[in-house]
């Protein structure tokens, strides 16, 4: 999934990949209206419902002018920095589904040329796309297909290393997805008989704000964010554990489902860190904003980087696979 391109609003390729692997697995699917992915597992209590959600849409950008060289500006999708992109490999695609290839890079990038390459902004006024082809005008540029609002991934450069650490962008959140699917497929491949009927999302506009708050059936009482946990400075999440949020830029989660999943993983012999992200805010606060009666909640592997050049470890894919694994066969909190 990290080599299928899927910035916020281009999100097709990605869910139909997804949609397939479900099929296969005889699990039905729907789409909601904004491109999104819904399956459905029914349980025991049909009346309360639980809802798991984690997006596949990732960081990216538009082409926002053509400039008279043949270079291209950027406009940015998702919260990152311009600094975070520079220097990266991408892709233009086109309306018509052409792709060509170019580099994110200063305008003020030789030395040889700008004494002060150093010191200029990273900003949309300086920073351009080098298309790889034979490009000098807007004219040549319009010949190739390409126009404002075309969309531009950036390469993703998987690499998983043998000491078992995963290095990509996009790990926010195809990560959280690939564990959502392997929990689909063990659920099937167990024929395990879940407590309450239960959803799956992969919502496909998070990194823009709203991806998963629609399609929240009136019986959900639960509503799980997978996503990622955010490493740095004052942090307590790291690459090996679930991280279990407490509390982000929307405020605080619910102390009930939060002490729940930390007790399901006591209970269990799971490595997890609560922790708390100041600047985050997930398809869980995005649900509740929209105004749902839901009890929210939000844990996911720790991932290092975030919005930049990620990276985490199998073992927090891991722990937080066997906390959901635990999680969608317990009991509700029900007031």
């Amino acid at each position: 999934m990290l080599t299928i391109s899927s910035p916020s609003g281009n999100t097709y390729e990605i869910i139909s990949y997804i949609e397939a692997f479900l099929r296969e697995l005889e699990i039905n699917t729907k789409r909601n209206r904004k491109g999104g992915l819904i399956a459905t597992l029914p349980g025991k209590d049909a009346l309360h419902h639980r809802m798991l959600t984690a997006h596949v849409d990732t960081l990216g950008a538009m082409v926002k002018e053509i400039k008279a060289n043949g270079r291209l500006k950027l406009d940015l999708i998702g919260g990152f920095k311009y600094n975070s992109i520079e220097g990266e490999y991408c892709t233009i695609e086109t309306a018509s589904g052409k792709k060509y290839t170019g580099t994110i890079l200063m305008h003020q990038t030789s030395v040889h040329v700008y004494r002060d390459a150093d010191k200029k902004e990273r900003n949309q006024e300086n920073m351009e796309i080098r298309i790889d082809e034979r490009v000098n005008s807007q004219e040549d540029v319009r010949a190739l297909g390409i126009e404002v609002g075309d969309f531009i991934s950036f390469d993703p450069r998987v690499e998983i290393t043998p000491s078992g650490f995963i290095k990509s962008r996009h790990l926010d959140d195809k990560a959280s997805v690939a564990i959502l699917l392997q929990l689909l497929k063990k659920i099937k491949s167990e024929n395990i008989s879940l407590p309450y009927t239960t959803h799956i999302l992969i919502s496909n506009n998070e990194e823009i704000g709203y991806g998963g708050n629609s399609n929240i059936t009136p019986e959900t009482v639960e509503y799980l964010a997978v996503d990622m946990g955010a490493i740095g400075d004052g942090q307590a999440t790291d690459e090996y554990t679930v991280s279990i949020c407490a509390k982000d830029s929307s405020g605080p989660y619910h102390y009930g489902l939060r002490k729940r999943l930390v007790q399901l993983a006591e209970e269990n012999g799971i490595q997890y860190k609560l922790d708390i992200y100041p600047f985050y805010g997930s398809d869980a606060s995005a649900a509740i904003r929209a105004g749902h009666d839901i009890i929210h909640g939000l844990i996911g592997p720790g991932i290092d980087a975030s919005h930049a050049f990620e990276r985490t470890h199998k073992q927090a894919l891991e722990q937080t696979a066997q906390l959901l694994y635990h999680y969608v066969q317990s009991e509700m909190i029900l007031s």
